[in-house]
């Protein structure tokens, strides 16, 4: 193996371990460390637990085991490495500065949910090799994650880190610079902070309202995002559901107290461009056919799991 196709994974949890099935899957010399012995005698179990849910997606699977070790080695040869430890900002700090010091070349990503490398390493000349790979869960099977540069974080180090995680079957996406919490867990808090309100509010219980997003939005969502899916909900597409249902959701922002709830006609503009070069107007018609073919199998695929049937 050369020093492309390997990666050090520091913390065999869920995480680390969904990580080190999808890089073993993609024939990468993955090594595992963690300190407690209890961790690293789980944690073939745990890597073989992911490939056989990999093998049910029909994805790859691993290929051999992961090295799993109790401590970091002298000299790190890998071209990445991945922190998937616990959201404790301390020992991320000591972890990095330590691991500065035994590579001056691997790039050196958090699985973190919500700390910065801003805040681990918070002066930008240390920053250079350093970024977020914030991953869905578990990222086994759920290959898109978010790679989130710090001011200091240079342009090759993202370039080298996207082309690693592609190579490692994985689906990134670049962010421009950080924000708390990064895009995934503002996106989710979103949904979950209206839907504690509503609940508060007694407008709707529970289960109610799992069951509008588990068989209404969610449906939809497995095959599109939030601009597609508005993009063919409306005639008009995207620049259409702006006009017509943007003002009633400023509406909902302004009620709930936010500060700039309007979309802006340029930022409109922007959305639409976007999407257009994504999927010309024309190409509307036959997306939304082919929407509704999809969902009919998704939901014809789902009903069964949902019944937890095996058939």
């Amino acid at each position: 193996m050369n020093d492309a196709q390997s990666v050090l994974i520091l913390g065999a949890g869920p995480i680390g371990s969904g990580f080190a099935a999808a890089f073993l899957a993609a024939g990468f010399a993955v090594t595992l460390c963690d300190p407690a012995e209890g961790a690293r005698a789980a944690a073939p179990g745990l890597v073989d637990r992911h490939g056989q849910a990999m093998a049910l997606a029909g994805m790859a699977v691993p290929q051999g085991p992961a090295t799993v070790i109790a401590a970091l080695p002298e000299q790190i040869d890998a071209a990445l490495v991945i922190e998937a430890g616990p959201e404790r900002l301390e020992a991320k700090q000591a972890l990095f500065r330590d691991l500065l010091s035994r590579s001056d070349t691997a790039l050196i990503a958090t699985a973190s949910s919500a700390i910065p490398v801003s805040r681990i390493l918070p002066d930008p000349a240390e920053q250079a090799r350093c970024l977020v790979a914030h991953p869905a869960n578990p990222p086994s099977l759920l290959r898109v994650l978010e790679l989130v540069p710090a001011p200091g974080t240079s342009a090759h180090s993202m370039d080298r880190a996207e082309a690693l995680f592609r190579q490692g079957g994985f689906d990134p996406a670049r962010l421009g610079h950080e924000v708390p919490a990064f895009v995934f867990n503002r996106l989710q808090s979103a949904l979950l902070r209206e839907a504690y309100r509503l609940v508060d509010e007694g407008v709707i219980g529970v289960d109610a309202l799992d069951r509008l997003v588990r068989d209404g939005l969610g449906p939809r969502w497995a095959l599109s995002g939030p601009f597609e899916t508005a993009d063919l909900n409306t005639a008009g597409g995207v620049r259409g559901h702006a006009e017509r249902l943007g003002p009633a959701y400023a509406a909902i922002g302004r009620d709930r107290g936010e500060h700039a709830p309007d979309w802006p006609p340029a930022l409109v503009d922007r959305v639409e461009a976007e999407r257009r070069a994504v999927l010309p107007e024309d190409a509307l018609p036959a997306r939304r056919a082919w929407r509704e073919q999809a969902l009919a199998r998704l939901l014809d695929a789902r009903r069964d799991i949902l019944q937890g049937t095996d058939a």
